[in-house]
């Protein structure tokens, strides 16, 4: 069901956010997010001058590289558009990311090491939307090994149960995938 009709209005800003997991050759996974601001008016800033129209205020990007097991095993940053000429030097510091795994205490451990006046507030935004990318990725090996050893559904229910609606334990759908308790 879409959207109900908008009144009238006028576009002002658009942020674009890309995100995609890939499974490299040597057996990690990248995941890559981009980020763009843009507004439709043409805007003065104080260190780029007159931004036009369509002209990325921001565009970023960041690219996790991942074993199956979620570790991050390199991240690296890029700020090819921003308001300020300083904000940058923030993207080397994302290589602090190195050595942590994504799941439980994932978004605390990143306020730790990017946070605050050592990172990127839009950088640090698109980690949340990786970590889910990264687990859609690296699910199919992993379903695929679970399933060969016979483990596939027991598994899926201890990842799924209770995280949304669908996945409630008194759900539909909790009932017709999992009909045995979990």
């Amino acid at each position: 069901m879409p959207l109900s009709a908008p009144v009238p209005r006028a576009p002002l800003h658009r942020r674009q956010i890309e995100l995609q997991g890939f499974q490299r050759e040597d057996g990690l996974f990248d995941i890559e997010a981009w980020l763009t601001d843009t507004k439709s008016y043409a805007m003065e800033n104080r260190d780029r001058g007159s931004i036009a129209p369509g002209e990325p205020l921001h565009g970023m990007g960041l690219r996790l590289t991942v074993d199956e097991t979620l570790l991050i095993v390199n991240c690296e940053a890029a700020t090819d558009f921003s308001p300020y000429s300083i904000c940058p030097r923030a993207a080397p510091n994302f290589g602090r990311l190195a050595g942590l795994r994504i799941g439980k205490g994932f978004t605390q451990a990143v306020k730790e090491r990017v946070g605050g006046v050592e990172g990127c507030t839009h950088l640090r935004e698109l980690l949340g939307q990786m970590a889910t990318v990264a687990f859609q990725t690296v699910a199919a090996l992993r379903m695929r090994r679970e399933r060969e050893s016979g483990e596939a559904k027991q598994a899926a229910a201890s990842r799924l149960l209770g995280t949304c609606l669908a996945y409630a334990p008194d759900s539909p759908v909790t009932r017709a995938r999992f009909p045995e308790p979990a």
